[in-house]
Order: structure tokens, then C-alpha cells, then sequence
């Protein structure tokens, strides 16, 4: 309490001008004081027509009065000074470049306390108190400092904006009232701040309604991520669990496979090693016999001859002939072919079961795809790029594939395709290897006299007029030749407006039912849009005019 006392002393003796302690005091006709340098300046530096005013009170002198120093006051100052005070304010009261600043204060100016919006200024809290001793300053409205004060002055007549023009929209004054917006819909300030108010005040509620809404659906939101990822987790440890079963299911089966041959193979083995024996111990039989034949052949009794002949000359049964047929040098061969046979048919079955697990994942779709966030640019476009290439197995016998089976030929004659049933016999047609589904986009160039760019659900024909990319209620084709665009789907065209472009881009959205053409060149240009519904995976489909030459080719866009 007595560190305020102090400091309410200090502040009492000190220059409201310069806001330190008072030097050589002086006491003007008011009875504000100074020190006398400070209201010298001032007065000094105020006007040019010799009035002289208070910088507190605003009381006007002529002439300008004769400055004496207060002795008093001077005295109560030094005793102040030996208390060790210091009488300048802290930093943090003073202006900074982000403050408004007192109007009032000279040199370093003090933050603004509360600005007037009938004075017009801003003033520090020692500048702002005759607002409080005067009976014509309490009146005037007091608000936070601001920075704005002058938007409060007509630009045109230089004075207090007070009215509001409805007709125009505009805050004016008096003399624009009288002028310009003369007859026009005008009320004051305040009444039209206090319409706006009750129109702020529904915003505001409708603000708030919103903001309760949108933490509803935050909160659902977060709700549905922790749904989605504990799905997830438990489908992808589900998903681990099943294929580790297929994979020991298929390690088991290898060993019995491993374990039936390696069974198998001891047990011919043991066959052949011991008709082996057999066969070397009637050679050596036979040898000895042999010799002893050799022997007797060289007896020179015929008596002994005859005698020895009977036992000697009588051989063993000889092991049968028959029993080493030795067959083709293909022993475990067809193994190997039944185990390929059955590689080729898991791949398949894989390959197709993938394409609906694929379409299964893209399905989980918590926010529906809006059908009109197709990309605008060909940037936009390339990041859904999917890289495309060719089935061999579909390709038409006069199909070339080159390019690692991105591009295709027309050729006169058959190539080297073997028979498989998803090839199609009829139209130079071919499909992609990879399904397509989510969002997709490609490209293709073309060079020739005609292609069609199709897509088409797997089950297609592959013999006969309705295999025909276009031709039937499974495929989707824009028949590209040099003079026009036609669409096709389910035998009806639909003629295609555009100039014939090099390259055509293709842009699905499998969920969302679209699926787009473009001719893409320095821009992209529509040609033709589809909205449906497509009910499985698609394939992209390339069938170029039976012309020697005709090429198509799906460009890498990685």
C-alpha cells in the first residue's frame, strides 16, 4: 500500500507533456503545471494566431502568460527524486509500431488508453482524464483505442460521418444528407446500427447452429475413420490368415508331391537295382559255365568227354526278357507338366479373382463420389494414369504385339498366336491384360486410316458379329477414323463433333458410372461423355480397321 501511495505521488508531480518528473515546475492561469521547457515548446510549436491553450484541459489564454517558476512544487519534487524513484513509465507502456498512440503526448507517446469518437483522438490514460473531471467531456463516447478514426470523417466535407444512406449503401454526413443522397432512404448511425445488430445477432446464431453441426459431423467423422481403420485391421488380418493358409495349404502339397516322387522313386529304384542283380549273377553263372564248357571242349577223352558232357552242358532258367523293357527316357516329366498344368490353373484363377477383389476394395466408398469432380486439366487427368498393356491371349491371329504388348499392327497374314478361347476370331480386336476400376485414365495414339477405343466387361463374345467392340450391351467404343468421331453402344451410334486428333485420352470413373473421351493435343478437348452404370470390372479394348499397317499404341504416361 505504501509502494502505491509512493506511486501515486510520483504520478501526481509528474509532466503530463514529457511524463517525467517535473523540472523547473511551473503552474499556468488553469492550474495545470509544467515543466517549463515542456509547455514552452509546446506553445511554441501550437499555432500562429497567439493562442495559447492548456494541453489537459484545452482553456485558452491571451495574451500568452508569463511562466514563474513553483517553488512548492519544486521542492516536493526533490524530496520525490531522493526516495530513489524513477518517474518515466516502463517500456511496455509506450507505442509501439502495432499500438495506437496518444494523440496528446509529445516525444515518446504513451499507448492509447481509449480513443473519442467525438473528439476524433486517441489519448493515454493521464491525457484521458479531463473525459472524467470534465461535465462536456463526459458525454463524449469513449471505445477501444483504434486506428480507424478518421474513416469516421466525411472525405468530401471534412466532417463527422453521423447518418447512414440505405438507398446507397453509404455512411455520410450531415451536408451529404443535404447534397447527394438528398431524398434518399437515410436514418442515423445508431438506428441502423441497431438493424444490423439484430442481423449480426442471427448470423451469429446461425454461426453457432453451424459450428454445433459441423462438431456433429466432425465427430462422425472421426467415428467413421476409427470404424474404417478397425475394418481394415481386421480384414487385413483376416486377408494374412487366409492367404497363410493357402500358402501352407500349397507348401503341403508340395511336400506330398516332393514325398510321393521322392517314395516313388526309391521304389523303382529298389526294382531296377535288384533285376540288376539278378542279371550280373547270371552272368556270372554263365561265365563260369562258359569256362568250364571252354575246358571241356579241349578234353581229349572221349570216354571223360561223354561222360562230363550231360551235367556240364545243362544251363540255369534265364531271367525274363520281358520284365527289362525299358521304356521312352520320360520318367517324372508328366509330373512336372501336372504341377505346371496346375500352376497355370491357380494363376488364372488368381488372376481372375483378383480383378473382384480389387473391385471389392474400391467399393468401400464412405463419401459417394461427386459425379462432377472430373479433373479439368490433363494434369489433373494424369494423376489417375494407369499403365495398360495387351493380353496376347485376345489378340486377333493378324495382331502384331510389340512394345512390350502396348502396341498393336494390322498385318496381312496370321502370326504365330496359339489357339486359346478368349481370343477373338472374327474383328482385329484385342483387350487389355489389366481390369479396370476406381478412377482411370490413358492414352492412345493411333496411326492409320481407323481404331476404335473401347472398354468392355470381360464376358464379352470373342466369335461373330456381336463380339464387335460397340455392337452389343458389354462394351462401350468411339470409333476414330481421319475424317470423323462415332460413338458406339449396343449397335447404336451416336455421331461424334471434333476434329480427328493423333491421340485420343480416355477417362473412367467406374464408380461414379462416367467414362470420357478427349482429343489431346496443347489442350484437352471433350468429345464425348457416358453416364451409366457399370455392373463389373472393365478391360480397355483396342480394334484397328483390317488395313495393312493401321497401328494403335496406349502410351506410357509414368
Amino acid at each position: 500500500m505504501a509502494q502505491n501511495g509512493v506511486q501515486l505521488d510520483r504520478e501526481t508531480f509528474s509532466c503530463s507533456i514529457c511524463l517525467d518528473l517535473l523540472k523547473d515546475p511551473v503552474t499556468i492561469p488553469c492550474g495545470h503545471s509544467y515543466c517549463m521547457n515542456c509547455i514552452k515548446t509546446h506553445w511554441n510549436t501550437e499555432n500562429t494566431k497567439k493562442i495559447y491553450s492548456c494541453p489537459q484541459c484545452r482553456q485558452t489564454f491571451t495574451p500568452r502568460p508569463v511562466l514563474v517558476k513553483n517553488t512548492m512544487l519544486a521542492v516536493l519534487v526533490e524530496q520525490l527524486k531522493k526516495t530513489g524513484l524513477q518517474a518515466a513509465p516502463a517500456d511496455h507502456c509506450y507505442a509501439g509500431p502495432e499500438d495506437v498512440a496518444c494523440d496528446v503526448c509529445t516525444g515518446r507517446k504513451l499507448k492509447a488508453f481509449n480513443s473519442c469518437l467525438v473528439c476524433l483522438a486517441s489519448y493515454c490514460e493521464n491525457h484521458l482524464q479531463p473525459h472524467y473531471d470534465s461535465p462536456t467531456f463526459r458525454k463524449h463516447k469513449l471505445v477501444e483505442p483504434s486506428k480507424k478514426l478518421q474513416e469516421n470523417i466525411c472525405s468530401r466535407h471534412d466532417e463527422v460521418t453521423k447518418m447512414f444512406c440505405r438507398t446507397d449503401q453509404q455512411i455520410i454526413c450531415h451536408h451529404c444528407l443535404i447534397d447527394e443522397h438528398k431524398g434518399h432512404n437515410t436514418v442515423s448511425a445508431a438506428a441502423e446500427r441497431t438493424e444490423r445488430q439484430r442481423e449480426l445477432e442471427v448470423s451469429r446464431q446461425n454461426i453457432q447452429q453451424r459450428i454445433q453441426d459441423r462438431e456433429k459431423d466432425v465427430k462422425l467423422l472421426q467415428q467413421e475413420v476409427e470404424a474404417i481403420n478397425q475394418s481394415a485391421d481386421q480384414t487385413v488380418e483376416h486377408s494374412e490368415k487366409i492367404f497363410t493358409e493357402l500358402i501352407h495349404l500349397i507348401q503341403k502339397r508340395s511336400s506330398d508331391v516332393k514325398q510321393q516322387i521322392r517314395s516313388q522313386q526309391e521304389t523303382e529304384v529298389s526294382r531296377v537295382k535288384e533285376l540288376e542283380e539278378k542279371l550280373e549273377q547270371e552272368i556270372t553263372e554263365l561265365k563260369r559255365k562258359g569256362a568250364e564248357l571252354k575246358q571241356l571242349s579241349h578234353t581229349e577223352d572221349h570216354i571223360q568227354f561223354l561222360h562230363n558232357y550231360p551235367s556240364l552242358s545243362a544251363l540255369s532258367e534265364s531271367t525274363d526278357s520281358s520284365s527289362i523293357n525299358i521304356r521312352p527316357l520320360r520318367y517324372f516329366e508328366n509330373v512336372t507338366a501336372v504341377v505346371s498344368e496346375v500352376r497355370d490353373k491357380l494363376q488364372d484363377i488368381l488372376r481372375e479373382e483378383w480383378t473382384n477383389i480389387s473391385l471389392t476394395v474400391t467399393e468401400v466408398d464412405v463419401l459417394l463420389s461427386d459425379p462432377h469432380t472430373e479433373p479439368k486439366t490433363r494434369e489433373g487427368f494424369l494423376k489417375y494414369s494407369r499403365e495398360i498393356t495387351l493380353d496376347p491371349n485376345t489378340a486377333h491371329k493378324q495382331l502384331l504385339l510389340s512394345e512390350e504388348n502396348r502396341k498393336i499392327i494390322a498385318m496381312n497374314q496370321q502370326q504365330s498366336h496359339s489357339n486359346h478361347p478368349d481370343r477373338f476370331t472374327e474383328w482385329f480386336q484385342v483387350l487389355s491384360r489389366e481390369s479396370l476400376t476406381g478412377r482411370c485414365y490413358w492414352e492412345v495414339e493411333r496411326k492409320g486410316i481407323g481404331v476404335y477405343l473401347a472398354v468392355t466387361y470381360k464376358n464379352i463374345k470373342r466369335s461373330g458379329n456381336e463380339c464387335a467392340f460397340g455392337r452389343n450391351d458389354k462394351s462401350w467404343a468411339l470409333e476414330c477414323d481421319t475424317k470423323s468421331y462415332t460413338f458406339w453402344y449396343n449397335n447404336y451410334k451416336t455421331p461424334v463433333p471434333g476434329l480427328p486428333s493423333s491421340r485420343v485420352g480416355v477417362y473412367l470413373d467406374h464408380r461414379a458410372g462416367i467414362l470420357s473421351f478427349y482429343s489431346v493435343s496443347e489442350t484437352m478437348t471433350l468429345l464425348h461423355r457416358v453416364q451409366t452404370t457399370f455392373t463389373q470390372p472393365l478391360y480397355a479394348g483396342l480394334w484397328l480397321y483390317s488395313d495393312y499397317g493401321n497401328k494403335a499404341e496406349f502410351i506410357n504416361l509414368k
